[in-house]
């Protein structure tokens, strides 16, 4: 009775998807298990198609084209759109004002960006101020995606295709390399193998807008050494797409916070992950845009898109639908904690492996023979890893931003 009078205009709390957990627990895992080293197994086996397959899904593609590990980042940043109508409900029936909430989504947003490069900076001997990661793409978008949030469906799909029109206008419009360019300022070989032709050199490895762009920006920054590029290819002006992709991930997460039944819910995740998949397809095979995940273009964000709403719609089928949460409950337990398991990746994996081989001895890990030691070692990271994340979850001890 005191509740209901104290808060009578409150919304209920929405249900925790345990799909949207699951999914991103899968994502974090693909993140974690680079400690497992398939590449090493695989350069040890040349002659085994299996580790072939398994090193070439646990890496990233070298431009156009994309592998297992590439769907990473994108299933992260679609995610947080996913999430946020759950989060906005939440805090609504919290009874927290709108004020309260944007000033949280800009305080995010900030951390999130501190964070990454706070991240990226250790092992340097100053700052490294970088925005091409994870945590600093998604929060230099987040304030725009929060405000978006509030948005009717029209607004928010109209926004994300003028976003990836605008992104690639003004890099097909942007000046090709002229035929005195100095490719060593580029850092990239004249002859290099992935070099595109015709039109869609304008999306080129290090030759291109936002490579321009970043000369520029990054060189704002107190710095050990001038910046000229990025060895990956990879940019600053990539939070853009990004920011489309977090919107295809809100579109996803208002069909799933619905009053549709699950069979509906189903079938718009599965057509919007068909047409994303054969969008992204048809403009590379056009020559309109390729699909290169480094520097995102906007077929890489439909492309990518496409396949993480096919996941979630998997997750959504197994673990919401079906009732199938005792199966997914690893996954689960690393997607409640993602900030935390983001940073153990980036602090703690070192320390775990030195101390496996110290207190376990490397021979240990040779049992099997020297093939597979980096293999049973990173195992070894893994579990520890999740344990303490079990030991959390057991606890109830979730980090948040």
């Amino acid at each position: 009775m005191h509740t209901s009078l104290l808060t009578p205009d409150r919304p209920p709390a929405p249900t925790r998807l345990a799909s949207i957990d699951a999914y991103r627990g899968l994502v974090m895992f693909l993140m974690m298990a680079e400690v497992l080293a398939l590449s090493k197994v695989a350069q040890a086996l040349p002659s085994s198609g299996f580790w072939a397959f398994l090193a070439h899904h646990q890496s990233h593609v070298e431009w156009v084209g994309c592998s297992l590990h590439d769907l990473i980042q994108p299933s992260f940043s679609f995610l947080v759109g996913v999430a946020l109508p759950f989060s906005l409900a939440s805090r609504r029936a919290k009874g927290q004002s709108p004020d309260q909430m944007l000033l949280h989504a800009a305080w995010r947003s900030l951390l999130l960006i501190g964070l990454g490069i706070f991240l990226r900076s250790i092992g340097h001997p100053q700052t490294h101020f970088t925005f091409e990661d994870t945590l600093t793409q998604i929060g230099l978008g987040y304030f725009f995606l929060f405000l978006l949030g509030w948005a009717s469906v029209r607004v928010q799909a109209l926004v994300c295709a003028g976003l990836l029109l605008a992104y690639w206008l003004a890099f097909a419009l942007y000046p090709l390399p002229g035929p005195d360019f100095d490719w060593a300022k580029a850092g990239v070989a004249s002859d290099w193998s992935h070099h595109l032709s015709g039109f869609a050199a304008h999306w080129n490895k290090n030759t291109n807008l936002a490579w321009t762009f970043d000369n520029w920006f990054l060189n704002l920054f107190p710095r050990e050494k001038p910046f000229l590029f990025n060895g990956g290819g990879y940019s600053t002006l990539s939070f853009i797409p990004t920011l489309a992709t977090m919107i295809l991930g809100l579109l996803a997460g208002g069909w799933l916070k619905a009053g549709l039944s699950n069979d509906q819910k189903l079938k718009r995740l599965v057509w919007a992950g068909l047409l994303g998949l054969g969008a992204g397809m048809l403009l590379q095979w056009l020559g309109i845009c390729p699909v290169v995940k480094r520097i995102w273009t906007p077929a890489w964000t439909l492309f990518s898109g496409g396949w993480c709403f096919l996941l979630l719609a998997a997750f959504y089928g197994i673990a919401d639908c079906c009732q199938g949460r005792i199966w997914l409950f690893p996954l689960i337990v690393i997607g409640m904690n993602s900030i935390a398991i983001y940073c153990m990746d980036w602090l703690f994996v070192g320390f775990i492996r030195n101390a496996l081989n110290t207190h376990l001895g490397v021979d240990f890990f040779r049992c099997l023979g020297p093939t597979y030691e980096s293999l049973l070692r990173g195992m070894g990271v893994l579990l520890i890893l999740w344990l303490i994340l079990f030991w959390m979850y057991r606890r109830k001890l979730f980090l948040k931003i």
